[in-house]
């Protein structure tokens, strides 16, 4: 069942080309996902120096990038316009401009200011005001909880693993590694607390688990947890980030990976768009 939904949701994709940006490839494979960059006239590239308001510029491949700085949000002025690796932007997509890292790649932005985190694909160029690091789609301001205020300061990791099988999914290559799927932001049995911390380590350690929201009230992560117990046990885990306490809403543990993403899929066709899979 799982393998036909994907199909559907793949074709359903490539049948919107003409009208659309880009879709959302959260949770998809990174060949599945190629195959939509390449409909909607993207390719991989790194691309040669250049120079912006007389600074230069070097694309290369850095899978060992990361960085704290500013970010900032783009979007109804270059909306379903192309990016700099040819697809077509759809500000309400998890999407980002950088510098110079590869497009596309796979990075992990954290707000270090509220705590949220997500996955995003670079596939576009900027920015290059006020020493900002990245310029991240609206959706992707909305959903790291600064669209409002404009701009934060996070921390940009590249996501190596996946950003190499999408690479060698666009060239035709093969790429035998085990990824993580890259989804979207943001978390245990019968509604049991279990506070983690630098300190505790997690019984279910190094076990896939779908996390589907993280709230600030206890009482909302409960009520989110109850529309999810549907698809299995389910888990909330406390967490203390800088400062702040939140409520993660998560399914699991998953052992196997590829059940995981098939979970994945299936729990985001069922309109839990935010959920991602994490590893402990």
């Amino acid at each position: 069942m799982i393998r036909y939904l994907k199909a559907f949701l793949l074709l359903s994709f490539v049948a919107g080309c003409a009208s659309h940006g880009t879709p959302e490839l959260s949770g998809m494979s990174p060949k599945a996902q190629a195959v939509v960059i390449k409909q909607y006239g993207g390719l991989y590239k790194v691309g040669n120096p250049y120079q912006i308001m007389g600074r230069w510029y070097y694309p290369k491949e850095d899978y060992h990038y990361s960085e704290i700085g500013i970010a900032s949000w783009y979007g109804d002025d270059f909306h379903a316009k192309r990016t700099a690796n040819g697809e077509k932007y759809d500000m309400n997509t998890l999407t980002a401009a950088h510098r110079t890292l590869p497009l596309p790649s796979i990075v992990r932005v954290t707000n270090l200011e509220n705590g949220r985190s997500l996955v995003l694909r670079v596939n576009d160029r900027g920015p290059y005001a006020k020493e900002r690091i990245i310029d991240i789609s609206k959706r992707g301001a909305q959903l790291l909880g600064y669209q409002t205020k404009g701009t934060a300061k996070v921390k940009v990791e590249i996501m190596a693993e996946e950003s190499k099988a999408l690479k060698a999914a666009l060239l035709g290559q093969d790429y035998q590694k085990a990824i993580a799927v890259a989804t979207l932001p943001s978390d245990v049995n019968n509604s049991e607390i279990v506070v983690t911390g630098a300190e505790t380590k997690s019984a279910t350690s190094k076990k896939h688990f779908i996390q589907a929201g993280s709230f600030r009230e206890r009482d909302f992560a409960l009520q989110f947890e109850q529309k999810l117990k549907k698809f299995g046990s389910t888990q909330i885990v406390q967490a203390d980030v800088n400062g702040a306490t939140y409520y993660r809403v998560r399914l699991g543990p998953i052992v196997a990976e590829d059940v995981a993403q098939d979970k994945l899929l299936n729990i985001q066709s069922s309109g839990f768009h935010d959920a991602r899979i994490v590893k402990e």
